[in-house]
């Protein structure tokens, strides 16, 4: 094949006990918890019969951060961080619709992963109705953490996520508060795209997104399976 410009590499992301998992897209869902929900401002569904339609957006293959040195991002002065569970697709799921049911067997693994969100533009775009994909889906705005087996990491609900600033915890909560589980976010996705093996999802954000400068660590954990550590370094000019 005669490219006339160079290929640019696949992000890859480390596997404990050894090899890479490559990254096709980022997928990321938007209010699947409910007290996220309301602390931006949006109604939280009472009850699973009322929770409508989850919410989607994307982030670019190449945004992904696998070293501890995570560069503060031009165009804000207002960067937040949201801790999520990242899923990992190990298959393609088959033409058509996704049953729920038949989710799970496309997932390989999971990590944990910062949503880093330029805040001011995201809010700046949403009073005036405009779409706020510069506030999500910038250079370096998703650090991952390795990743680890399915089999290896036991029932999700009965898993703890949360983050520390500065040794300070700033979001904490059981993964059995998220409002769509991993095979109904997959079964929704289905819908909406064709989802192949090195797909990600990042699974939204517990309350108690704040602000990140220069210089803050961050330690975001999945109890003891997984852990991703990083530090927001100056912005890149």
């Amino acid at each position: 094949m005669n490219d006339v410009v160079p290929a640019p590499s696949v992000p890859r992301i480390a596997v404990r006990g050894g090899g890479t998992f490559p990254v096709r897209r980022i997928y990321c869902v938007g209010r699947n918890f409910a007290d996220h929900a309301r602390e931006m401002g949006a109604q939280a569904p009472a009850s699973p019969e009322t929770r409508g339609q989850p919410v989607f957006f994307m982030k670019p293959a190449d945004a992904i951060v696998t070293d501890r040195s995570v560069p503060y991002p031009p165009g804000t002065r207002d960067l937040h961080h949201e801790v999520e569970l990242v899923v990992a697709l190990g298959a393609d799921a088959p033409d058509g619709e996704l049953a729920a049911e038949r989710a799970q067997a496309l997932v390989f693994g999971y990590g944990i992963g910062l949503d880093l969100t330029r805040r001011d533009l995201q809010a700046a775009a949403k009073a005036k109705g405009l779409p706020w994909d510069p506030a999500k889906g910038f250079d370096h705005s998703a650090p991952v953490s390795r990743l680890v087996a399915a089999a290896d990491l036991g029932h999700l609900d009965d898993c703890t996520l949360s983050l520390q600033v500065n040794g300070e915890i700033r979001q904490r909560s059981r993964l059995d508060a998220m409002i769509w589980s991993v095979p109904e976010i997959l079964h929704e996705l289905s819908k909406l795209y064709a989802l192949r093996a090195g797909d990600l999802v990042f699974m939204g954000t517990p309350a108690g997104v704040a602000a990140l400068q220069p210089g803050d660590r961050c330690h975001a954990a999945l109890d003891d399976a997984i852990a991703l550590d990083c530090e927001i370094a100056p912005a890149r000019i």
